[in-house]
């Protein structure tokens, strides 16, 4: 036996040995393409995709109609079939490929649209919450005594005692 090499263990897990390669889960591989997905969808919708595409085929068409006939590969006299089939073979993938863009999108507006919601749902209920609070504490403010209410009582009381009249205990203050 080799002692510097890592033996496998029976006991362990299979999930649980190492491996010589990296495995890679089917979501990455997935979340991978949705992304090249996306990519392409966003590529193909630029100005310089269509200007790119138009380029491509007006060389295309100069090619096979100007250069010479050993080196032409499309026939202008049959309306450039193999141009024709580049281009339908390019909006067969392109078609399912912006497809697939378009649903990972709405998958992440639909996502985006759950927080959105429940956002507003604690934002309401925050709100709820401190309109009610608002409220208690306009009703305990409203039993309190007001500074001017103190002052004229006081002035009351200052006057009962210049004049000497009796308080509410019925003796008089001299």
């Amino acid at each position: 036996m080799a002692r510097g090499r890592q033996d496998a263990s029976l006991d362990a897990p299979k999930g649980l040995r190492t491996s010589v390669l990296p495995r890679r889960d089917r979501v990455d591989q997935s979340d991978r393409f949705g992304r090249f997905t996306e990519w392409i969808a966003r590529a193909m919708g630029t100005p310089w995709f269509v200007l790119g595409l138009t380029i491509f085929v007006a060389a295309w068409m100069l090619w096979n109609t100007l250069a010479p006939n050993s080196w032409r590969f499309d026939s202008a006299a049959l309306g450039f079939i193999a141009l024709t089939l580049v281009l339908s073979l390019q909006a067969s993938y392109a078609a399912p490929l912006i497809l697939l863009a378009q649903n990972r999108q709405d998958d992440r507006d639909r996502v985006q649209i759950e927080q959105d919601r429940q956002r507003a749902e604690r934002n309401l209920a925050d709100t709820e919450y401190l309109a009610r609070e608002v409220v208690a504490l306009r009703l305990a403010v409203k039993d309190m005594a007001t500074k001017d209410f103190i002052r004229a009582e006081l002035r009351a009381l200052l006057e009962d005692l210049e004049r000497g009249e009796p308080d509410d205990g019925g003796r008089a203050r001299a």
